[in-house]
């Protein structure tokens, strides 16, 4: 795990952007895992600008991490609605191509499994976009999720559902529930990217990356991978002991230097 530290939010997210972009440039036809949430919408918007600058999308898949039980894709609180809002709508890639599970799928055993389907027969995911949550999850991957699960329903904690309630109107009108990719399922992604900003997310940056491993934290796992890179802001570093590395890690690896 790699963790750089860039003096704003700004810096971070278009950092996060350009290290996307190039992979896209590299690989034409690259499998993405993408992520949803306020943080992220900064990322989209720079990658449909870089988009209107040129970088095809056209070739690329997509599996987005998450969605809610219950809402159709037509819900504008669902992340299908959302996804299409803030990117795939803005940018050149073939929606049949985009991948999310189905949120009014009768059958929820069944679209997980579908969904596990789908993405090993893509070849699996090149780079996977993550952010974190309050309770330090990925995906929705809740406290005692197994390193090892993949692909299913999960109940969702009071901390996602108060964080993520006033999105709704009403607020009671969250689902509860929500299919998630498994842990298991995001390690085997080639390559992740982990973007957090901001000091509301300080404290469980910290434990995600300087603590120990646990199902309590599904965040924690990624000091597993062999490829991962957090890339955070100034504000979300605040409680990182290990600082001055990782400032000199961006400052001096050369594989930075067109970044700096």
């Amino acid at each position: 795990m790699e963790v750089i530290i860039r003096p704003t939010t700004e810096t971070a997210t278009e950092l996060t952007a350009q290290l996307i972009a190039e992979k896209v440039k590299q690989k034409p036809s690259l499998c993405l895992g993408l992520a949803t949430g306020c943080t992220m919408e900064k990322v989209y918007d720079k990658l449909a600008n870089k988009h209107q600058k040129g970088l095809d999308f056209s070739l690329i898949r997509t599996y987005n991490l998450d969605e809610y039980i219950g809402l159709s894709p037509e819900n504008p609180n669902s992340y299908r609605y959302y996804m299409n809002k803030h990117l795939f709508n803005r940018i050149n890639v073939n929606l049949c191509n985009t991948h999310l599970p189905l949120g009014t799928a009768e059958d929820l055993e069944l679209e997980c499994k579908l969904y596990e389907e789908s993405i090993k027969n893509s070849g699996g995911i090149d780079l996977q976009l993550l952010g974190i949550g309050r309770s330090g999850h990925i995906g929705f991957n809740e406290p005692l999720s197994a390193l090892s699960s993949r692909t299913r329903d999960k109940a969702l904690t009071p901390v996602t559902v108060a964080q993520n309630s006033p999105l709704f109107d009403p607020p009671e009108s969250m689902p509860k529930r929500a299919f998630t990719m498994g842990v298991g399922t995001i390690l085997e992604a080639e390559q992740v990217i982990m973007l957090v900003t901001g000091k509301e997310k300080a404290e469980i940056l910290a434990k995600a990356v300087e603590g120990p491993i646990t199902s309590m934290i599904s965040a924690t796992a990624l000091q597993l991978h062999s490829n991962c890179t957090v890339i955070v802001d100034e504000a979300a570093a605040a409680n990182l002991q290990g600082t001055d590395y990782y400032r000199w890690i961006f400052e001096n690896e050369p594989k930075w230097e067109p970044y700096r």
